[in-house]
């Protein structure tokens, strides 16, 4: 006999089928454990439009992530990543991108970069009116292999990419009215976590959060990145071990902060009652489409951290590389999971894509709306800039300067090998996505967006105009400038200030000459007092004059502010006097050895005195040599980040702190030292004046050392 079926079991049927797909996929990446029998249900998590309402949710009794039998499915994440919407029509009077020239102009610039930077693996994709334009992969995901990279199916860490998704479901909850963008981020936190005012006057705002404008110091150094995932934390015990000092009062100075974003991940987290990988995948990450996106990562399972990533996305991890003498070296995985809400994120060329259309549709793809038209104008608008030229912040995502005059939004991203950016020029109906997989590759991310915009929409003039500044004038603004983005105490502080400065010369021709990072730059004088352009981009320098001489000036990228140092804290007298110092060292030594016995005359103190002094001669080269080991080896920025803190560097602080007080007692024995015995039994003049010198010189050095926070072994 002939089963009929009619049209209405066919839908149900139908529907059934296509719950069962969706319904596979959020069990791989985020089941929770089904709920005991005794307790009570929980409202239903289905992925649900942001423009439904949605009733207050209760916070579940915490526990750990159980996963299902679905995860072990790899059909599940192997799913391919689905086409973005239907073409919209690209902004009136903006010529649509054409796709060969674009392709051909694209491949150029990323072989070029390639065998310059010497980077393994690239992924990019573009789209523009709501079309996939370029989706391309270059080079090698796993060289091993030869595994080659599928934009669609490689998946990249997209590091501070990251804190997008974290600002999308915090601005959720504030349309939803379950929090308050001016509301202290204390309201939301549990007490363990709630931040401490350290003699600040001001509560941390969401709002100051978003704008990396919190007032914390920053620290990386140990913490920020792992090797061992038996060593990552839960999110709540990182931020509550690693709570940084508050600096300065919240909304002053940018200041760029993971612990902030990471701190505003977790308060979303308590208030919607949900881990943060869960909350984002459910209300972001699925709803758009983006199968090849996770939070998680490629660990083993702990029963008190979330659930790590499935075993079919984590086949498509692509491996970290850094460049050496001898060729590309894979490196250990990063976790990051400590931090996921500001850095954990993994995904591709492919998905990225649909997530720029997301930015670019204002918050709706493929008919699902993930955030409101209100939170879309949020992320284009400026919600802080230190300064009307200066880059800001839009509600979390960078305010970028783009080329010809425009403005966009997005974010860049960096792990210790992989470096990602991506850019969105609302005006043109453009995203960008670029990422590489090699530690030597940061420049490709960091210039391709603005190159790409430059060459199809804003040609610049052949020859760069000249500076409106004379020689004298552009010497107004030169100086040594240390980043506000650092660690204050410790011997992080003191590396930091190393490596944190930024020097300001002026050139023949009138222009600025900014060397930050070991990268220079130089900037030509704008329409307007204080604010420089650079010659070959579209990044921005404002300075901020108080007083006779500019006392700071915004970093082109918004990240952080940079003070003016002092001549005492300046790297150059410190060098100098360690040059000194070390100088002094070897002639003080060299005397003990070479000295004759009627020049070795001396009373018991000046005996006891030359000894001291001998000593901390001895410390202070020792001292030097660590210092040196350590600066030879901080190349490997491995070893810096995964063996902080180093051996080295904590053998030289302690010899330095021992010298400096022995130095601080030698100089209390001076005046002993000039009195002395009998001119028989005395020393000479010329060796008092010796000793003195070299007594002040270390004294001086040990004061010097201390403003640098390089006394402070223990920290």
């Amino acid at each position: 006999m002939t089963s009929r079926v009619s049209p209405a079991a066919a839908l149900v049927a139908a529907i059934i089928a296509l719950w069962s797909v969706l319904g596979s996929e959020t069990q791989a990446q985020d089941a929770s454990p089904p709920a005991p029998a005794n307790e009570t249900p929980v409202l239903d998590s289905a992925p649900r439009p942001y423009s439904s309402l949605r009733p207050r949710r209760v916070r579940p009794v915490a526990r750990p992530e159980r996963i299902t039998s679905a995860q072990s499915k790899p059909a599940a994440a192997a799913v391919a990543t689905p086409p973005v919407q239907a073409a919209q029509p690209v902004a009136a009077g903006v010529a649509p991108l054409p796709r060969p020239e674009l392709e051909a102009f694209v491949d150029g610039v990323v072989q070029r970069a390639m065998a310059r930077d010497h980077i393994a693996g690239v992924t990019i994709s573009v789209v523009q009116g709501g079309q996939v334009v370029l989706k391309k992969g270059y080079g090698f995901a796993n060289l091993g292999q030869r595994k080659p990279v599928d934009p669609d199916k490689t998946l990249f860490r997209i590091a501070s990419i990251s804190k997008t998704f974290t600002w999308i479901a915090v601005m959720n909850e504030i349309e939803s009215g379950h929090m308050r963008l001016d509301g202290p981020v204390n309201l939301y936190l549990p007490e363990p976590l709630q931040l401490k005012d350290q003699g600040k006057k001001t509560q941390v705002r969401l709002r100051d959060l978003m704008t990396h404008t919190g007032g914390f110091e920053d620290r990386a150094l140990g913490q920020l990145f792992e090797r061992d995932p038996d060593r990552v934390r839960p999110l709540a015990d990182y931020l509550r071990q690693e709570r940084p000092r508050r600096v300065r009062e919240p909304g002053l100075l940018p200041s760029y902060s993971n612990y902030g974003a990471a701190l505003a991940g977790e308060a979303v987290s308590n208030v919607s009652g949900k881990p943060f990988e869960q909350l984002v995948s459910e209300e972001i990450i699925l709803p758009a489409g983006m199968s090849h996106t996770t939070f998680r990562e490629a660990r083993p399972w702990r029963d008190d951290l979330p659930a790590p990533m499935s075993g079919a996305l984590a086949a498509e991890l692509s491996d970290g590389y850094s460049w050496t003498s001898m060729g590309w070296k894979v490196q250990p995985r990063e976790f990051m999971g400590q931090v996921a809400p500001a850095a954990s994120a993994s995904s591709t060329a492919g998905d990225m894509a649909r997530y720029m259309t997301l930015l670019l549709n204002g918050g709706v793809i493929d008919g699902k709306t993930i955030f409101s038209p209100k939170t879309a104008q949020a992320f284009r608008t400026p919600m802080y800039r230190p300064a009307p030229e200066a880059a800001g912040w839009n509600a979390g995502f960078q305010d970028m300067p783009l080329p010809g005059g425009r403005r966009g939004f997005g974010h860049g991203g960096a792990t210790l090998y992989f470096h990602s950016n991506m850019v969105i020029a609302p005006e043109l109906g453009v995203g960008i996505f670029v990422s590489v997989n090699t530690d030597s590759g940061a420049n490709l991310p960091a210039t391709l967006p603005s190159t790409i915009i430059e060459h199809f929409y804003a040609r610049p003039p052949a020859v760069p105009a000249p500076s409106a500044l004379s020689y004298e004038q552009a010497r107004f603004y030169e100086g040594d400038y240390l980043t506000t983005r650092r660690a204050y105490g410790g011997l992080e502080g003191f590396t930091n200030r190393i490596i944190g400065r930024a020097i300001i010369r002026a050139t023949a021709d009138g222009r600025l000459s900014v060397n930050e990072g070991g990268s220079t730059v130089l900037f030509n004088a704008g329409e307007r007092p204080g604010v420089f352009k650079a010659v070959d981009g579209p990044l921005v320098l404002v300075f901020d004059a108080n007083g006779d001489r500019p006392s700071r000036f915004y970093a082109a990228r918004g990240f952080s502010t940079y003070e003016r140092i002092g001549f005492f804290r300046s790297a150059s007298l410190l060098i100098w006097t360690a040059a000194l110092a070390g100088a002094a060292s070897f002639a003080t030594i060299l005397g003990v050895l070479v000295r004759n016995r009627r020049e070795a005359r001396q009373t018991p103190v000046q005996a006891r005195a030359s000894q001291m002094q001998t000593a901390q001669a001895v410390l202070w080269l020792i001292s030097a040599g660590c210092v040196s080991v350590f600066g030879a080896r901080a190349s490997d920025q491995t070893a810096v980040f995964f063996g902080w803190p180093s051996g080295w560097l904590l053998s030289g602080s302690a010899c330095a702190l021992v010298a400096a007080v022995l130095s601080v007692l030698t100089l209390g024995a001076l005046p002993v030292v000039w009195r002395g015995g009998r001119r028989v039994d005395s020393w000479t003049a010329a060796r008092k004046v010796a000793f003195t010198f070299t007594a002040l010189l270390f004294v001086f050095l040990s004061v010097l050392l201390g403003l640098w926070n390089y006394l402070l072994p223990w920290s």
